[in-house]
C-alpha cells in the first residue's frame, strides 16, 4: 500500500514528544553526575541531604493533589522531585535533615502552589527554599563542610538527626568556602580545584566540570536554552574583567568567578528555567547578563560572598517587564502615529 499524495487533516500540525515529566527526567539525568560526585566528596551526608529534600517537596506536592486543590495529578511528573534536587545542590552538606526537609515543603508550597502551580510561578522555587533557609538559619546555611574521598563515605558531616528547633550539639571540622576566604580573608584557591572540584562549599560546588558536562547534555537534548548561561558568563566574565583590569591588586580575575561558588550550577540549572526565564531570545540574553553583572556586583560590594541565589530571583522578578518590551513585532506592522486633537 502507497502512502497518499495528498493528506489532509485538521489542526494541530506540529506535534512534539516532549512533556513536562519527558524535560524533568532529561534534566534529573544531567544532575545525576553532579549529585554523584556531591556524594563522593561529602559521602552519606549528601545523600541524605538530597534525599530530605526531595521528600519535602514531593510531600507538599502529594498533599496537595490529595486535599483537591491541584487541578490534575502532578507528583510523578518529576517537577517536584527535580525542585527538591535543586534545592539539596544549594544547600552545605552538615544541614540539619529537618531543616533540608522544611526547605522542600517551602520551596512547593511558597515557591510554586501560592502562585497556582506549575507554570503559574514567578520566581524559581528551589531558590525560593533556599532564600527562606538563608533567612531562617544563617549561622547553619554558612557552615561549611570540609571534603574528603570515599574512604569517610559513612562519616556524617553534621547533626543531621537533631531536635528541630534546638541548639545542634554535632562538633565537625568546619571550613571556609573559596569566595569566602577571597572576600574576608584575602586568599586565592587554585584555578584548577574550583574546576576539578577540590572545595568546600554547599553540594553543587563540586565541579565545574562535571556541571558544564551535564549542560552540554540539556543543550544537546533541548531541554534548556543556551543562551541563557553563556549570556551568564559573558555578563560575569565581561564586569569582572573590567574589574580586574581596573585593579587587579583588588579585583581578581574573571576566571576565578565563573569557576567558583554556585555561578556554574545557577547559570545552567537554574537560570535556564522556562518558567521563570523570558521567551524571547533577545530577553534571553538580557536576562543571562544581568544576572552575571548581579553576582559580581554583590560578590564583590555586598556584604556577602556569594550572590547567585538573590541575582537570579530578581531578574526573575524582571521577566515580565523583559518579556513585555523585547516581543517580536507582528509582521507587517506599522508604528499608530499620534492622533492631533482638531482646533476648536
Amino acid at each position: 500500500m502507497t502512502a497518499p499524495k495528498l493528506l489532509l487533516t485538521t489542526s494541530p500540525f506540529l506535534k512534539h514528544e516532549d512533556s513536562t515529566p519527558f524535560v524533568m527526567t532529561r534534566v534529573i539525568l544531567a544532575l545525576l553526575p553532579v549529585s554523584l560526585a556531591a556524594v563522593y566528596y561529602f559521602g552519606m551526608s549528601a545523600l541524605l541531604v538530597i534525599v530530605a529534600t526531595v521528600l519535602g517537596a514531593m510531600f507538599t506536592e502529594y498533599m496537595t493533589v490529595l486535599s483537591g486543590h491541584a487541578r490534575r495529578n502532578t507528583l510523578w511528573d518529576g517537577s517536584a522531585a527535580l525542585t527538591g534536587l535543586l534545592l539539596a545542590l544549594t544547600l552545605p552538606p552538615g544541614i540539619p535533615l529537618w531543616m533540608a526537609f522544611l526547605g522542600g515543603v517551602v520551596s512547593i508550597a511558597i515557591g510554586k502552589l501560592i502562585f497556582g502551580g506549575l507554570g503559574g510561578n514567578v520566581f524559581n522555587p528551589s531558590l525560593v527554599g533556599r532564600a527562606f533557609l538563608q533567612a531562617a538559619f544563617p549561622v547553619t546555611l554558612t557552615t561549611w563542610a570540609s571534603q574528603s574521598n570515599l574512604d569517610d563515605l559513612l562519616r556524617m558531616r553534621g547533626d543531621h538527626f537533631s531536635i528541630p528547633f534546638m541548639k545542634s550539639h554535632f562538633d565537625g571540622i568546619s571550613s571556609a568556602t573559596p569566595l569566602s576566604q577571597m572576600k574576608f580573608e584575602g586568599k586565592i584557591a587554585q584555578l584548577s580545584d574550583l574546576f576539578m572540584g577540590n572545595i568546600s562549599g554547599s553540594l553543587g560546588e563540586t565541579s565545574a566540570l562535571i556541571i558544564l558536562l551535564g549542560g552540554v547534555y540539556l543543550f544537546y537534548k533541548k531541554a534548556a536554552n543556551w543562551r541563557i548561561p553563556l549570556a551568564v558568563f559573558i555578563g560575569a566574565y565581561a564586569f569582572a574583567g573590567a574589574l580586574h583590569f581596573a585593579n587587579p591588586e583588588k579585583f581578581v580575575a574573571p576566571m576565578y568567578h565563573l569557576f567558583s561558588g554556585g555561578l556554574m550550577l545557577g547559570a545552567i540549572f537554574m537560570a535556564t528555567d522556562p518558567v521563570t526565564s523570558p521567551v524571547t531570545q533577545r530577553g534571553c540574553w538580557i536576562f543571562g547578563l544581568g544576572i552575571g553583572v548581579l553576582v559580581i556586583i554583590i560578590r564583590t560590594f555586598g556584604g556577602l560572598p556569594e550572590g547567585v541565589m538573590y541575582a537570579i530571583l530578581f531578574m526573575n522578578a524582571l521577566t515580565p517587564v523583559i518579556n513585555r518590551y523585547t516581543h517580536p513585532r507582528i509582521y507587517g506592522e506599522q508604528k499608530r502615529k499620534p492622533v492631533k486633537e482638531a482646533k476648536s
